[in-house]
């Protein structure tokens, strides 16, 4: 059959759009689509956060006995040398200049004499304005570069951590992250410990907090994970592992100011016990399918801090419907507006209301109070859960 080809119609111009139209495509495009209200919780949110980076230089510069009106002046020139640091020295002169201009409002010329004679004014602020620009767009490809080079460490810390949870025989369970920044501080981990034999195979439980945040504290955290990883080969008791791996911390806790908390435990899926050692962390909580709340306390001190600090492990028999709740002082110490704790006393509410379900469940429940508790108010640590209940 012949086919036939027809002319290809006329495009049509597009109609430009109205001027409301375009007014309201170009403040979705600045706004991302949040709503007035989600925008003021955002400025909220960072104010207070750059509030906190530089009030912290002003406090420890402030000194005791000044007066009301010599504090206020000399909170008020602290705060600028705090902005003012933070920045290049060659930006630290644009700045410099930007205020010059701000502050001289015209600037008069004249050149020539008699019927040649010219005058005329520069208006400064315009230039001031183009100063500040300027110095705004070179910070912002600073951030760009910076974000990007965070949101790669974000990825990589992503991959050290486990996925989707493994099926252990006698137990469920959970766990969840959440930074303070871009990169955390805080590390869970399970995986399986093969023993001599079969019966001496174990799972290994990890929860630690890195001292610090950010970039340094995860850095540590990688090399934690690393340690963990790879003296778990050896089969050498938990007190032994914990041993060298505090050994380890020692070697790059500068000094001991980059200290580790951790809590190990080996699980044992055939008598269904947890051989378990807390070095320094928050006692995590065993509740018993009678509502009956036990610590995890034995143990020692953080990793990172003295080479020879002893370790003591105790164990725990983990019966059907009983819960374990590990966690990260983010957790327990994350604030809400009026600067209230979310405390151990709502997080064993939320466990003991939520009991009756699957781990993942708790974990829903958890994270959405927590959520509730603090509002807009800034996250100022990293918060990290694990949940396992022992099964029939």
């Amino acid at each position: 059959m012949a086919s036939t080809s027809q002319p290809n119609a006329p495009l049509q111009p597009v109609p430009p759009l109205p001027f409301g139209a375009r007014l309201h495509q170009f403040w979705r495009r600045v706004t991302e689509g949040l709503e007035v209200s989600q925008l003021w919780s955002q400025f909220e949110s960072e104010a207070r956060a750059s509030y906190r980076l530089y009030s912290k230089d002003v406090a420890a510069k402030t000194p005791e006995g000044l007066t009301d009106r010599g504090r206020r002046l000399h909170v008020i020139k602290e705060f600028f040398w705090a902005v003012f640091e933070k920045l290049s020295p060659a930006r630290r002169v644009l700045l410099l200049l930007a205020l010059i201009l701000l502050v001289v409002p015209h600037a008069g010329f004249d050149y020539g004499a008699g019927d040649n004679h010219v005058q005329f004014e520069i208006d400064l602020h315009f230039w001031s304005a183009l100063v500040l620009l300027l110095l705004l767009i070179l910070e912002i490809a600073d951030r760009v570069v910076m974000k990007r080079d965070l949101q790669i460490a974000r990825e990589i810390q992503t991959w050290l951590l486990p996925g989707v949870p493994p099926q252990i025989p006698g137990i469920s369970i959970a766990y969840h992250t959440r930074p303070a920044n871009t990169v955390a501080g805080d590390y869970y981990d399970v995986f399986p410990r093969p023993g001599a034999n079969r019966e001496e195979d174990r799972v290994v439980l990890a929860v630690a907090d890195v001292a610090g945040k950010s970039i340094p504290a995860a850095m540590l955290m990688a090399t934690f994970q690393a340690s963990l990883k790879t003296l778990s080969t050896a089969q050498v008791p938990l007190v032994q592992l914990a041993a060298n791996m505090n050994k380890y911390a020692c070697t790059n806790s500068q000094g001991g100011l980059r200290f580790t908390t951790a809590f190990l435990a080996e699980y044992d899926p055939v008598q269904r016990s947890l051989h378990y050692i807390n070095a320094g962390h928050n006692n995590p909580i065993l509740r018993r399918s009678s509502g009956q709340i036990e610590r995890l306390d034995v143990g020692g001190m953080p990793f990172g801090i003295t080479p020879e600090a002893p370790y003591e492990a105790a164990t725990v028999t983990m019966a059907p419907g009983d819960w374990l709740i590990m966690f990260t002082d983010g957790l327990v110490e994350a604030e809400n507006a009026h600067q209230d704790e979310y405390g151990e006393a709502r997080l064993l509410s939320a466990v003991g209301g939520a009991a009756a379900g699957t781990p993942d469940d708790m974990m829903k429940r958890l994270l959405a109070e927590v959520e509730v508790f603090v509002g807009n108010t800034p996250q100022h640590d990293d918060i990290t859960c694990m949940l396992l209940k022992a099964s029939a």
